[in-house]
């Protein structure tokens, strides 16, 4: 008993406890996203979303869904500081808050299609270094292809168990348009 309890101490304080957070990688995908949905309401407010800018020296908010971000409570960035967008897709990362060292605190990816939300690629905020965090994301035959880090307790930060790919595509046909995840896979194993 003593043994389970100072395992489940270890797994709760570092993070991984959280299963709600990484459920949704190891069961069957539904989909989350809602055609004709609002944006998500984030926790940053005006004062530390320019705090934030002045800071940290991040690119101020220059198109439609980088605003609709800011105006939903986000500190809207591109993911991995590179800007991704592909025709009328635009994915954008938005910030919860940034640490002393202008890492986000917590955060998740927005597509937007045509100018319009279309949904997150992940149901749940993520953090940098934790179980479930997106890494690179790309095109992929009119669809998008993320890829998340696996961690597992006893991972460093820089090295995660594995990673999988979740492959999303883009319904276009209901009241707005909606992110689908139709696969997971696991693409790397340590």
């Amino acid at each position: 008993m003593k043994r389970v309890t100072i395992a489940w101490a270890f797994v709760f304080l570092s993070g991984y406890g959280a299963a709600a957070q990484t459920a949704w990688l190891d069961q069957p995908l539904t989909g989350w996203n809602a055609p004709g949905s609002a944006v998500p309401k984030g926790t940053a407010d005006a004062a530390g979303r320019a705090d934030a800018l002045k800071r940290c020296t991040l690119v101020p908010p220059t198109t439609t869904a980088d605003r609709a971000l800011e105006a939903a409570g986000w500190i809207p960035q591109p993911h991995l500081d590179r800007p991704l967008t592909s025709n009328d897709v635009e994915i954008v990362a938005g910030f919860s808050s940034l640490d002393a060292s202008c890492a986000p605190t917590t955060f998740n990816l927005f597509v937007f299609v045509g100018g319009r939300y279309a949904g997150t690629l992940s149901p749940d905020l993520m953090a940098p270094r934790k179980d479930a965090v997106a890494g690179p994301v790309r095109f992929v035959n009119e669809g998008i292809s993320a890829e998340f880090a696996r961690y597992q307790p006893g991972d460093s930060d820089c090295c995660p168990t594995a990673r999988v790919a979740v492959q999303y595509r883009i319904d276009r046909s209901g009241s707005g348009p909606s992110v689908v995840p139709v696969t997971v896979r696991t693409t790397r194993s340590y």
